[in-house]
């Protein structure tokens, strides 16, 4: 009797009909045209459609070739594409008729039968065929600003809903002209069901002022070619944009966007360019030109005509190439390298429409290039830095986000992970499947919580995920805490910030087991209700052990230390932990306060001694704001790691031994006594020792400490495998130096690539441990 599906007869060749569904990233990426050529390649019968976030393929043929397209599926998937998952079924309907050929059907919306996450494509850089189009001059495309393909283009930051099809993004409001509908409309043209498709007859355009088109971009360039500000409207948010070489330009957007010190991102116009800003690695290369199109964090060059004022406190600058046909156009016509940062103020969410852009910029601005393609979803650049061979992300936004991970551990119910605080991200989860939503910036104040909340809706209703479980921080004074405790949830599910810091590390990397984590950031509530940074845990996806930290010190005036690490290494001076060792020399104290005013270190000592308002945390990142403070470097910050950036700026390449330290026992714990550390750098500082040498001297420390709390808990039966993170770790002379330590040891060491290691990271980390716990009920 012959199968179901399979056609036989003593004159017609055996045929089978099978229905094929592919899971994945595989909307918006060029999956069904892929399919069409493929199917069509093998002689088969059939047809494919989107259905929700999925493919579905109903095909017939030979069964060779029935399998073979199975096989090649994923074999030769779009580059673009990330498949889970792929299902064979028989056909339960009648069976397409031999030499109907294959077609692309029209999408199928299946309401709730959805049977996995769906998940987004992100978006994606201009690729060279489009670019060619966009400067030959016989193209009917020629210098439109809004060229795309399947192979690139606005995915995420057009999509209104699923199935991905033109009717449900921003596009449906520009009708195609007859030229563009034949190029969707055919299987040999590469903007086959490209749904962003438009061309200057009828697609989006610029506009500035009363001009439109090019009119209107030449007066845009006009602006920024004079030394002005120009704000633009881009793929997921403005930004805003001045010459890079232009000092006085730079200081001006400084002073207006209220940033005085953070570094800018400096964009180039192709990889030759970029290499003569900055001292790109082969990783760095790969990162740079990867559809992502990331800024990456590279050593500055000198030389190079940018004004020190762009990386202010650095020797890195980010560098990244044209995103857009539109930057490309500014990026060639203007001749130089462009400062290009986030349309907003200071610590504000990016601007994403045209009203508030024009509101909250107008004093940031000298004009606006502007365009009519709404943008639904607000997703500033990605930012990764190379570190040897392994790129690690800083933010993850534009390019990398909301392409799903996966956690090792199936969450049995869907949970929403609603991350920290600073450096902000949430996470959904449904079995295997996480979404690290984009960045939000510094979750700490309104507009920051609602762009948010508006970010949270979104994901929800594209993926289809409906969070029945909450995951969280601690501390109750997060604005995403608050937000988990007042949500309706089956279940919360409280992390501490340390582990979760690991956890994602470990989930990254697929582990489900015991693993030592080492967590160094700058602030989180511990268990215990003190703040944490300096950790060293025995833990897996569930639970954790604390065997190891940095001692304690006090912030004096809590976020005011902070702010002012010279009011922190006042912390470490006058009430660093007791573990048993003479404290510092009064002697080196005062040569230190006498650089101060002596009206602060008098109420500073004062607040320390008498324990009013000055928290303790066992924090790595506050160690390092000390050091800074110490040796002069960085005495108030503007921006969150300055400190930080300055000392591991100052070591530059330098080689130094370590600094003094010790580790005593503590309640049970092998504890870093820094008293020894500092000491040393102060004494040596103060008899006038070269500041990079002792700044390449405490990184060494540090990473000496680290393999030797690590090697101690090792010892006791820790494991082997070693998972690091926290925001200390984006320091890439610390993690070189402890990876290299560690992995002398004989020891597996893991750090997080495509989740942050800093707290944009922590999200997908709670999501990985809720996870875990559902799963032991």
């Amino acid at each position: 009797m012959a199968s179901p599906g399979a056609t036989t007869g003593p004159q017609a060749p055996v045929r089978v009909a099978r229905a094929v569904t592919v899971f994945g990233r595989v909307q918006g990426v060029g999956f069904r045209p892929f399919v069409h050529r493929l199917a069509t390649r093998l002689g088969l019968d059939g047809w494919v459609l989107n259905a929700d976030g999925r493919v579905e393929l109903t095909v017939a043929g030979p069964p060779p070739s029935v399998q073979a397209l199975v096989e090649l599926l994923r074999v030769e998937a779009p580059p673009l594409a990330d498949i889970r998952r792929v299902t064979v079924a028989d056909l339960s309907g009648p069976p397409p008729p031999p030499g109907s050929g294959f077609t692309v059907r029209a999408s199928a919306r299946t309401g709730s039968s959805r049977p996995a996450a769906r998940e987004i494509p992100p978006d994606i850089a201009t690729c060279e065929a489009c670019l060619r189009e966009l400067f030959g001059p016989a193209d009917r495309r020629y210098r439109y600003p809004f060229v795309n393909c399947t192979n690139c283009g606005p995915r995420a930051t057009v999509i209104e809903d699923l199935p991905y099809d033109r009717e449900r993004t921003v596009m449906r409001r520009f009708p195609l002209c007859a030229a563009c509908a034949a190029e969707y409309a055919d299987p040999a043209d590469r903007r086959f069901h490209a749904e962003p498709v438009a061309c200057p007859d009828c697609g989006p355009r610029l506009e500035w002022e009363d001009l439109t088109g090019e009119a209107a971009l030449r007066a845009a360039e006009s602006v920024v070619d004079s030394g002005g500000i120009m704000a633009i409207k881009g793929l997921g948010g403005f930004q805003l944009v001045c010459d890079a070489t232009d000092a006085e330009a730079v200081n001006r957007l400084r002073a207006r966007k209220l940033r005085p010190a953070k570094p800018f991102a400096v964009m180039a116009s192709d990889i030759a360019a970029a290499r003569r800003l900055a001292r790109l690695s082969s990783a760095g290369v790969t990162a740079l030109t990867s559809p992502a199109a990331p800024v990456v964090l590279a050593p500055a060059r000198q030389g190079s005509g940018i004004p020190p004022g762009v990386h202010a406190g650095t020797d890195h600058i980010g560098v990244f190439l044209p995103t857009t046909p539109l930057h490309h156009l500014l990026l060639r016509d203007l001749g130089r390298p462009l400062v290009v940062t986030s349309g907003n103020r200071s610590g504000e969410p990016i601007t994403v429409d045209e009203p508030t852009a024009r509101e909250t910029l107008a004093g940031v601005a000298d004009g606006f290039l502007v365009h009519n393609r709404p943008i639904r979803a607000r997703y500033d650049d990605s930012v990764v830095r190379t570190v040897g061979r392994t790129v690690t992300t800083l933010r993850r936004a534009r390019g990398l986000s909301p392409a799903a991970l996966v956690i090792p551990v199936a969450a049995a119910q869907p949970v929403v992970a609603a991350g920290a605080q600073l450096k902000h991200t949430f996470t959904l989860a449904e079995g295997t499947c996480a979404v690290l939503g984009p960045h939000t910036g510094d979750l700490e104040d309104a507009r920051t919580l609602d762009a948010f909340k508006t970010a949270y809706a979104d994901l929800v209703r594209l993926t289809g995920i409906e969070p029945q479980v909450v995951a969280h921080d601690l501390h109750p004074g997060y604005l995403s805490t608050q937000w988990a405790r007042a949500r309706p949830a089956e279940r919360r599910i409280a992390v501490q910030h340390h582990h979760a810091h690991v956890a994602a590390c470990a989930a990254e990397h697929g582990l489900d087991r015991p693993f030592l984590g080492v967590a160094y950031d700058g602030l989180g509530l511990g268990d215990d209700g003190t703040l944490w940074g300096g950790e060293i845990l025995v833990a897996d996806l569930t639970r954790y052990r604390r065997v190891g930290r940095f001692a304690t010190a006090p912030l004096p005036g809590g976020a005011a230390a902070v702010r002012r690490p010279a009011r922190m290494a006042m912390g470490y001076l006058y009430g660093v932990e007791a573990l048993g060792e003479p404290g510092f020399p009064p002697s080196l104290v005062g040569a230190f306060e006498r650089r101060l005013a002596p009206e602060e270190t008098r109420v500073v000592r004062a607040m320390v001694e008498r324990g009013v308002n000055c928290p303790r945390a066992s924090s790595a990142g506050r160690l390092f704001d000390a050091a800074a403070g110490l040796l002069g470097l960085c005495d108030d910050a503007t921006y969150e790691g300055q400190a930080a950036v300055a000392l591991e700026t100052a070591a530059g390449d330098e080689y130094a031994e370590a600094l003094p330290w010790r580790l005593a026992r503590a309640d049970g714990l092998w504890v870093y006594d820094p008293v020894p550390t500092l000491t040393a750098l102060l004494d040596r500082a103060v008899a006038g020792e070269r500041t990079s040498t002792l700044a390449a001297a405490f990184h060494r420390t540090l990473a000496e400490v680290t393999s030797g709390l690590v090697q101690r808990a090792v010892a006791a039966g820790a494991p082997s495998t070693l998972c690091l993170s926290g925001g200390c770790f984006q320091n890439a002379r610390l993690l070189a130096e402890t990876r290299s330590l560690l992995e002398e040891q004989g020891l597996r060491v893991l750090v997080g690539s495509a989740v942050p290691v800093n707290d944009g990271g922590i999200s997908y980390g709670q999501a990985a441990v809720a996870a875990a716990r559902l799963r032991e009920g």
